[in-house]
C-alpha cells in the first residue's frame, strides 16, 4: 500500500507542470520559433540568433520534472536523447553543452542577466525583465 501511494505521489508531481513558456533575455529580438528551430537550438546546432548574437542556452538537470516536460512536450524528444547529443558534443570537442542550473529560479535569473540567453519556465513565471517567445508548432508531413 505504501509503495502504491509513493508511486501515485510521484506520478502526480511529475504532471504538476502544466504549461511551459520559452523565455529569453530582452536582447533577443525573436518573437516566435517553431519546434524545429527550438530543437536546433537545444541540440546546439544553431548557436547564433539571426543578428549573429551568440545563443546562450540554459537548462535544468535532466531529472527535473520541468525539464522532462519541456523535452517531451515542446521539443518532442526524450531527455536522454538531449543528454546524448550534449555528451557527444562535449566529449568530441565539437561543441559545448547548454549551461545546467540547479533550479527554475536560477534558470530565470540567468536568462534575465545573460545577453542572448534562452530558457524555459512554468507558464506562471513573472514576465518582468524577460522576453517571451511564442512556440509555433511545426508539423512533419
Amino acid at each position: 500500500m505504501y509503495k502504491q501511494l509513493l508511486f501515485i505521489a510521484a506520478l502526480i508531481s511529475s504532471f504538476s507542470v502544466h504549461s511551459i513558456t520559452v523565455i529569453a533575455n530582452p536582447s533577443v529580438n525573436i518573437s516566435s520559433l517553431t519546434t524545429a528551430q527550438l530543437r536546433r537550438i537545444y541540440s546546439m546546432r544553431q548557436t547564433q540568433w539571426p543578428n549573429q548574437q551568440p545563443i546562450v542556452v540554459y537548462v535544468l538537470p535532466s531529472k527535473q520534472p520541468l525539464h522532462r516536460v519541456f523535452s517531451k512536450k515542446i521539443l518532442h524528444m526524450f531527455p536522454y536523447q538531449l543528454d546524448r547529443i550534449w555528451n557527444k558534443l562535449t566529449y568530441s570537442g565539437a561543441g559545448n553543452a547548454p549551461i545546467v542550473v540547479s533550479n527554475a529560479d536560477a534558470l530565470i535569473n540567468a536568462v534575465k542577466h545573460t545577453v542572448g540567453a534562452i530558457g524555459y519556465a512554468e507558464d506562471n513565471v513573472d514576465k518582468d525583465q524577460l522576453h517571451i517567445i511564442t512556440i509555433n508548432v511545426s508539423r512533419v508531413l
